[in-house]
């Protein structure tokens, strides 16, 4: 198994880029029907976009080893929130990557008779709990970081005995009963949450790099899963842009949200 993770790690980048090609193709195809282009063209770029997915799918094969391993190594997590998220994506990524195998054995003539259409369809569903799960974790580490963020606010504005900018020590605050006085409260309210949460993102470049390619990858699967039709440019779009952050953090390391 340690022979197949290396193997993995080292096909890594090659994977993205053609999963950044892959989806380029996609966009551009798309771009190329909207402007009436020939169906020529338009069939040598589906055919270019197939040959990638097809060469992604090999350079995918032993990743399932990769996920089991990174799963076993999150059960040691001593947070129990961070422990059941990031275990349960990396088994759902597992098996997503097995379908994915399955996949391409049909695509490439080893298996003939495997039906494309349902492993594709439990291949993309085991990606999309993969995804919802690495979301939860991101919306926790977030929740995390913007009560250490409230909380160190408060101490600061006890030290220096004034108010904080942004007014984040007036969430639990009351507003006296005039009229409208609740809607304002609220909308108050509102309004510190969103500095806060954006001050949190800018300050932690990782946390904000995988929300933006969880969410960009969201709708690859809830496209192809008929839960939601967002349409080829879409999700040519959200992919291209995934697929550069990705390989954003294979060329800086540190850019890798951890554990």
């Amino acid at each position: 198994m340690d022979s197949w993770v290396r193997f993995s790690a080292q096909s890594q980048a090659r994977e993205r880029l053609c999963r950044a090609a892959q989806y380029a193709c996609s966009l551009l195809g798309h771009a190329l029907q909207k402007r009436g282009a020939s169906p020529e063209l338009q069939k040598q770029i589906r055919q270019l976009e197939g040959h990638l997915s097809l060469g992604r799918k090999l350079l995918r094969l032993g990743n399932s080893a990769d996920a089991l391993e990174s799963a076993k190594r999150a059960v040691h997590l001593s947070d129990v929130v961070l422990r059941f998220c990031i275990t349960v994506s990396h088994l759902n990524r597992a098996l997503y990557f097995a379908c994915d195998n399955v996949l391409w054995a049909g695509k490439s003539g080893l298996a003939p008779r495997v039906d494309q259409e349902k492993w594709a369809q439990r291949s993309f569903r085991y990606y999309l709990f993969s995804l919802i799960m690495n979301l939860s974790r991101d919306a926790y580490e977030i929740r995390l970081l913007m009560e250490q963020e409230s909380s160190m606010s408060s101490r600061r504005q006890k030290g220096s005995g004034g108010g904080v900018p942004g007014g984040i020590e007036t969430w639990g605050s009351e507003v006296p009963g005039t009229p409208g006085g609740g809607l304002t409260h609220l909308a108050l309210k509102l309004q510190l949450q969103v500095l806060l949460l954006a001050r949190v993102l800018r300050g932690h470049p990782p946390l904000l790099l995988d929300v933006v390619r969880n969410a960009c990858d969201l709708f690859i699967p809830l496209d192809k899963l008929g839960l939601w039709h967002c349409g080829p440019g879409i999700v040519g779009f959200c992919g291209l842009v995934s697929s550069i952050l990705s390989i954003l953090t294979l060329i800086c390391p540190w850019l890798r949200l951890k554990p």
